[in-house]
Order: structure tokens, then sequence, then C-alpha cells
């Protein structure tokens, strides 16, 4: 891997190796070189408390990692697990890519990526949730 960049708005601020930094005035670019970095956007990021569906509650294995937390080999089993029920649910051809890019970027530890599929099927869960309700 080449590296991860990510891209701050003004003022954004990102957990990177435990430490909260926050990006100045302007729009920049971060280029994290070092592998296996703990990198979570706090913007991204999702309170325990808000992790109360499926897909967010497996948004939120993936966060531990990121964000120091946790080990990625006490993740893994569990995440896993939790991809594959929601591969239950998400049976359409779209999300079902997602879910496998998800269960990929696991097996290879590479966290913000599996962060950064999982989190494209939030919009659709809730819509599944609002499709119930109605």
């Amino acid at each position: 891997m080449t590296g991860l960049v990510i891209r701050l708005a003004p003022h954004e601020r990102v957990l990177l190796n435990g430490a909260v930094v926050e990006n100045g005035d302007r729009r920049a670019s971060l280029s994290i070189k070092t592998p296996n970095a703990h990198v979570l956007r706090l913007r991204d990021a999702i309170h325990p408390d808000q992790a109360n569906t499926p897909v967010k509650r497996t948004c939120y294995l993936a966060q531990l990692v990121l964000a120091g937390d946790s080990k990625p080999e006490d993740i893994r089993a569990p995440l896993l697990r939790a991809i594959e029920q929601l591969s239950q649910v998400f049976t359409d051809h779209d999300s079902r890519r997602l879910l496998d890019i998800a269960s990929q970027t696991v097996l290879e530890g590479e966290f913000y990526q599996t962060l950064k599929s999982l989190r494209l099927l939030l919009p659709r869960e809730e819509r599944m949730f609002s499709a119930r309700v109605s």
C-alpha cells in the first residue's frame, strides 16, 4: 500500500494514533505513510450510544480498531460475523459488492477501507427501516 490520503476540511478533526489532530483554516491533505497507523475522522465516528442498528454496530467494530481501542486480531472474527449477517439482509448487487469489499479489507487488515465500505450501507439501512415503519 502506498499510504492513506485524507482530505480535511477547515477545522476538521482526525484521531491519529490516539492523538486528536485539528486542521487549520484551509483545506488540507494528510498522507499517512506508516502502515497500520490508527486513523479515524471524528466526523465519521459513531458514539457507542449511536451504535443502535446492525450496520452502525458493524461500523463501530471497525472503528474500535481505527481508534486504537481494540486489536485487529480481537475484532477480526466478530467483524466478519457481523458482515456475514448483513449479507443475509442486503441482497442487492451493489450492497453485496460493498460487503465483499468490507470482508476482504478486514482480512487484509485495512480497517479504514472496511469502515468506508460499511458506511455506504447506512443510508440503505435507514431506508429499509423507514419502509418497515410506513
